[in-house]
Parts: C-alpha cells; sequence; structure tokens
C-alpha cells in the first residue's frame, strides 16, 4: 500500500463506538499516522431517491434525513458520502444536524434503540459525474468506487442507507468474513 492508497474495512462503522472514543474514521486514520476528518455539507430533509427509498422499504419520494459529508484523509477529499434514515428516526436528533456528532451516527443510533443486526454492501465502478469529478480533483476517465450499504435492526428493518464514492485509484476493500 502507498501512501495515496486507503484501504476500506467497514467493521469499525459498524459498532457502536464507548464512550469517549472518536469516531471510527478519526480513530482508524490516527492509529496509521494520517488525519481523517470530515465535512458536513448539509443534513435536511430530503424526498428519498427511488433507490433509497426501496432499500429502507419505504414509497417512493416519502422524507428521509440526507446528511451529506466529505471525507478528508490528510487534508484531501478522498470519498462523499450521502447517509440517509428515515425521518421518523432522524427527524429532531443529531443526525439531522450538521454538527459533529461524538462517537459517530452509529453511536448515537445505537442510543436511540437502533443497532445494527444486518449489514449488505453492493460495490461497483463507474466513471464520475462533474461534481465528483471537481470535489475529488479526479479527470473524466478516472474511474470511481460507489458502496451502498444497507444497515437493518434485528428485525430486519433498515434504518441507515450510506452511498459512498471514492476513486477506484488510491481505494481498495477489504471484507473479512466468519464461517461457522
Amino acid at each position: 500500500m502507498d501512501g495515496n492508497e486507503w484501504v476500506h474495512v467497514s467493521t469499525p462503522y459498524l459498532k457502536p463506538r464507548g464512550r469517549g472514543q472518536q469516531d471510527a474514521w478519526s480513530e482508524e486514520t490516527a492509529a496509521q499516522g494520517r488525519k481523517g476528518s470530515q465535512r458536513i455539507v448539509h443534513a435536511r430533509d430530503v424526498d428519498a431517491p427511488d433507490e433509497v427509498a426501496a432499500l429502507l422499504d419505504l414509497p417512493e419520494g416519502a422524507a428521509v434525513v440526507e446528511r451529506r459529508r466529505i471525507i478528508y484523509l490528510d487534508g484531501e477529499a478522498t470519498e462523499l458520502t450521502n447517509t440517509y434514515y428515515p425521518a421518523g428516526i432522524a427527524r429532531g436528533t443529531r443526525l439531522a444536524e450538521t454538527a459533529k456528532i461524538t462517537g459517530g451516527a452509529v453511536t448515537l443510533l445505537a442510543n436511540l434503540g437502533y443497532v445494527g443486526h444486518r449489514v449488505r454492501e453492493e460495490v461497483g465502478a463507474r466513471l464520475p459525474d462533474a461534481v465528483e469529478r471537481e470535489v475529488l480533483a479526479l479527470g473524466a476517465l478516472d474511474p470511481v468506487l460507489r458502496l451502498v450499504r444497507v444497515t437493518s435492526s434485528i428485525t430486519d428493518q433498515p434504518f441507515q442507507v450510506d452511498v459512498s464514492v471514492f476513486p477506484a485509484a488510491t481505494q481498495r476493500l477489504r471484507y473479512e468474513m466468519r464461517i461457522g
């Protein structure tokens, strides 16, 4: 792994943090001697995009809270992430605000009674759109990876959808599974 490459491992981002712990991104990057940060572009009510509505098992156009972030590694944009929550879960909480959440959104959700039990991720590659090219400093032919993560409760009710885009040339995804 060279200095510009980052390996994404999903597991730390799925578990609530302990009292006083940083969010997973800040902690993970610091452990590797790097600096991870994020800027929350907005947190607002929107009509769920069709894909998101289907993944959250909501009617088309249902209200959701969209939390849009730019993720930075050592001061450079490395990922764009939109996270969606059903409005009934997120409205009136820190999820609907642009301030950083102590311990991260997963911890806040756990405190609200929403703990991930099943997570499904789907990854694909494509060319970036104009916004992605600009923010991630990519050329028109530099591919991106798009990761869609759906987190569901123990009753199999989806309560969070993350749609992340990052440069394919500098990112790797690592999955570890226990069988049996």
